[in-house]
C-alpha cells in the first residue's frame, strides 16, 4: 500500500522554513504526509499559518491560540480577533494552548486563566482542541475536567511524560500526539513501552518540525532542521513498539486524525503539479 501519513504539527511559519516553504510541502507530499495541520502559537502567528496554508488547499489546514509562552501578552481584543478567525474555512482547532511549568515564559496563573478562556471560546466554535502541557499534568487535568464534557475533542500534542501522565490524560478521552522525542535514545526510551496502552483511535504522529529531529534518521540533514518528510521515522518507531506494520500505524494515525480534525482526504495537487 502506499503510505499516506498526516502529520499533525507542523510549526511552518518558523523562520528556520524561510526559504524553502514550497519544496517543504512538496518534499512531504512525495513522501506520503499528505495532509498537515499548521500551528498557530499567537494570535498573530495563527494569522500567518492560515495564509499559509491557503497556499497548499487540500494538503495543508491550520490551527488558531495562544501558547502558554504568550499568555502574559493575551488581551480582550486578542480573543475577539482569535474568535473570529475560528470561523476562517481551513482553521481546524483551537490551539496550541495550554500550560508551561518548565519553562514559565508567563506566569502561571496568568497561563491557566488565558487557557481557561481559550477552553471556553472551544466550547463555542466545536472545533477540537491542540494543547500543549510541560511538567503541568496534574494542574492541566484538573483543568481540563471540569470542562471536558463540553469539548468535542482534545489532543495532547508532542506527549512526553510518563505513564501516570499517560492514563490522566486517557481517563479523560484525550488524543495523544507523538513527536521524534520517541527517536531519542537519551530522553525518549520511556515512551517505547507506553505505546502499547494508548488505543489505535487515540494515537496521531507529528513531527513538531522544524524542532524535534528524529536522532534515528539514517542520514540526517547537516541542518539539524527537522520537516514533514521525516514523519515516517516516527511511525517506524511506534510500529516496532506495538508489533504493527509501520503500513497499519500510518493507516490507522491517520484515519483518527483526518476523523479528530474533520477533514476528508485530500484531493487537490499543489499548483504546479501534475495530478497522481
Amino acid at each position: 500500500m502506499t503510505l499516506q501519513l498526516v502529520d499533525i504539527g507542523v510549526n511552518l511559519s518558523d523562520k528556520a522554513f524561510n526559504k524553502d516553504r514550497d519544496d517543504v510541502v512538496s518534499r512531504a507530499i512525495e513522501h506520503g504526509v499528505t495532509t498537515m495541520v499548521l500551528t498557530g502559537t499567537s494570535l498573530a502567528e495563527s494569522q500567518e499559518v492560515l495564509g499559509l496554508a491557503r497556499n497548499y488547499p487540500g494538503h495543508c489546514f491550520s490551527t488558531a491560540g495562544i501558547h502558554p509562552h504568550g499568555a502574559k501578552d493575551a488581551n480582550t481584543q486578542a480573543f475577539n480577533e482569535l474568535k473570529a478567525l475560528f470561523n476562517e474555512p481551513g482553521v481546524v482547532a483551537v490551539g496550541e494552548t495550554g500550560l508551561d511549568f518548565n519553562r514559565d515564559f508567563s506566569p502561571r496563573l496568568l497561563q491557566e486563566k488565558v487557557f481557561e478562556r481559550q477552553l471556553e471560546l472551544v466550547i463555542d466554535s466545536g472545533l477540537p482542541l491542540f494543547c500543549h502541557e510541560r511538567d503541568a499534568s496534574e494542574r492541566f487535568a484538573d483543568i481540563i475536567k471540569n470542562y471536558r464534557d463540553l469539548i468535542s475533542r482534545l489532543v495532547v500534542h508532542c506527549f512526553t511524560g510518563d505513564k501516570s501522565a499517560l492514563y490522566r490524560y486517557l481517563d479523560l478521552d484525550c488524543h495523544i500526539g507523538i513527536t521524534g522525542w520517541i527517536c531519542d535514545e537519551r530522553r525518549g526510551t520511556h515512551l517505547h513501552p507506553l505505546m502499547q496502552d494508548i488505543p489505535a483511535n487515540r494515537l496521531m504522529v507529528e513531527t513538531d518540525s522544524p524542532w524535534l529531529l528524529p536522532r534515528s534518521l539514517a542520514k540526517k540533514p547537516k541542518s539539524q532542521r527537522n520537516e514533514p518528510a521525516f514523519l515516517l521515522e516516527v511511525v517506524q518507531m511506534i510500529a516496532t513498539h506495538i508489533g504493527k506494520s509501520p503500513e497499519q500505524v500510518a493507516q490507522q494515525t491517520r484515519e483518527t486524525s483526518l476523523a479528530f480534525f474533520n477533514l476528508v482526504a485530500p484531493h487537490h495537487d499543489l499548483p504546479g503539479q501534475d495530478a497522481q
